[in-house]
């Protein structure tokens, strides 16, 4: 049996990219291709064949479509070549739907100035998921490939409305922004991850205003600020975006 599937699913896997193996189990008749074929769907993109046509078409729409739900249970569908796709072949065939969901950390950076574009453009190197939110549109200049670019006129509705376990990171040109955005972050208390950029002295007057906001002790210890790997000097935008990318990694790698 050709094994190339096993070299797809273990790339796929280090880029941590979800995908849906498919397999044909069961063949009668004249069909496109015999029992134990194989196929790999991602969001974008596919792999191998289980035999082209209507048959292989209606299998990547169920696969992505599975992709899109998050489905992590595995089903079988049947399918009859003449009646159900309009296939000449007349036989019948049952193929397996695995989904292999690598879950992407999800990460909402806010602020495009010149560290948050910095920032930005590593990301989109990663495995994860990058929302990239500023209330200035004309900031969002060169957005790299993969990344979403929301301008919000209030920032904290992005905040509402991310995943559970998203990463944060707060960055913005304004301190009263970054305030509000910390203390709804804060008040979440659901998310993997948040750095607000800072100095000490700053951490110091945001946890006094805070406390003051209602937030706890214990939430404001989980606020990573300064943010960035302390081992990784440099007050340079790139230097600064090395250092907080690194963290975010040293986080997500942690999970895995």
């Amino acid at each position: 049996m050709n094994d190339e599937w096993i070299g797809i699913l273990s790339q796929l896997r280090e880029r941590r990219e979800p995908c849906v193996l498919l397999t044909v189990l069961e063949d009668k008749g004249s069909v496109p291709r015999n029992g134990g074929t194989k196929m790999v769907v991602g969001p974008e993109q596919t792999w191998l064949t289980i035999g082209g046509g209507h048959l292989e078409f209606q299998c990547i729409a169920m696969a992505r479509e599975m992709l899109d739900n998050h489905t992590s249970t595995p089903r079988v569908e049947h399918f009859n070549l003449g009646a159900r796709l309009g296939q000449c072949c007349g036989g019948m065939t049952k193929v397996l739907f695995e989904p292999l969901i690598q879950p992407q950390p999800q990460i909402i950076v806010f602020g495009a100035g010149h560290v948050g574009r910095a920032l930005v453009s590593l990301l989109a190197t990663l495995p994860c998921r990058t929302t990239w939110v500023d209330e200035r549109q004309d900031q969002f200049i060169n957005v790299p490939d993969g990344v979403k670019a929301v301008h919000a006129e209030d920032p904290l509705d992005a905040v509402a409305a991310a995943a559970p376990d998203s990463y944060f990171v707060v960055m913005t040109h304004h301190h009263p922004r970054d305030l509000e955005l910390a203390e709804a972050i804060l008040k979440r208390g659901d998310y993997r991850y948040f750095g607000l950029i800072g100095s000490q002295t700053k951490r110091q007057r945001f946890e006094y205003r805070l406390a003051g906001k209602g937030v706890t002790a214990r939430q404001l210890t989980t606020m990573r600020c300064p943010v960035g790997l302390a081992d990784v000097k440099g007050k340079l935008p790139a230097e600064i975006a090395v250092a907080v990318a690194a963290e975010i990694i040293a986080v997500y790698q942690a999970g895995l």
